[in-house]
């Protein structure tokens, strides 16, 4: 059985690899027959190795591999075409979960084995207004906590879908209300008391989104800097910056310069 987990909300789908691993390890105590392989650092022989090797006390196989798509294309037709011979898609005791942290080359001819039909696959995309915002609630009420609308927006605006920085302000904001004397729900006052928006400390994020046209996002992130309180002419000045930082790296790396150089 091959699992494929991917896509550029990597706080979501390490939750969800992070449950299928315990759930194994409740059911197969032993932990002799779950391995994780990273292989932007093991080699495919060793993957091998790790697959066809016999489990012991019969209990199924969990093997864990992260970053197949860091890999070559040939490399990664090489062990496509593995799991292929060995009918990985079928096999009932060994369980291969394949875990991809970002959005792979969907053109791949690794990413259409993985998806094809039939496939167990899950993507999990960057969450965004009504769903982020209902992951928010549903966050706050798992930790004992209440929130309310206004709080719910405020939050969603200051941290866009960066929901590993969401989870950490959303237990900040819990023990905060939890730990005065009012107690009570989270309204938006105290997200604006205790959390610093992301997009105004990181101008990054505004110049990928105007980078790739994105201009919902973009215009977001621009009405948010604005918020802050940030001046035009001084934001103009930085997105210039950056870009033209960002011509200068694209010139040295045509230009055969080592990365280590630039």
């Amino acid at each position: 059985m091959i699992i494929f987990l991917y896509g550029p909300d990597s706080f979501r789908s390490r939750q969800k690899l992070k449950r299928i691993i315990e759930k194994y390890k409740a059911k197969h105590k032993s932990g002799l027959n779950f391995l994780k392989f990273d292989l932007s650092e093991t080699g495919l022989d060793d993957l091998r190795e790790a697959i066809k090797s016999r489990p012991m006390f019969a209990e199924k196989k969990l093997i864990v591999i992260e970053n197949l798509f860091c890999l070559s294309p040939e490399n990664q037709r090489e062990v496509i075409e593995y799991f292929k011979g060995e009918k990985l898609e079928k096999e009932q005791e060994v369980v291969l979960v394949v875990y991809e942290k970002n959005a792979p080359d969907k053109r791949s001819q690794a990413f259409k084995f993985l998806t094809a039909k039939g496939a167990l696959s899950q993507e999990f995309g960057s969450l965004e207004g009504t769903q982020l915002e209902n992951w928010i609630k549903r966050e706050v009420e798992a930790r004992g906590g209440n929130i309310n609308r206004q709080a719910i927006q405020e939050l969603a605006v200051c941290l866009g879908g960066d929901l590993w920085q969401a989870s950490n302000e959303i237990d900040k904001l819990v023990a905060f209300k939890n730990g005065g004397e009012m107690g009570g729900e989270i309204k938006k006052e105290d997200v604006t008391l205790l959390i610093k928006a992301k997009i105004s400390a990181n101008i990054f994020q505004t110049i990928d989104a105007l980078a790739q046209r994105n201009k919902k996002n973009a215009l977001r992130l621009l009405y948010q800097h604005f918020k802050e309180g940030e001046n035009a002419i001084y934001l103009l000045t930085m997105f210039a910056y950056q870009f033209r930082n960002l011509l200068i790296v694209k010139d040295l790396v045509e230009k055969g310069v080592p990365y280590p150089e630039l």
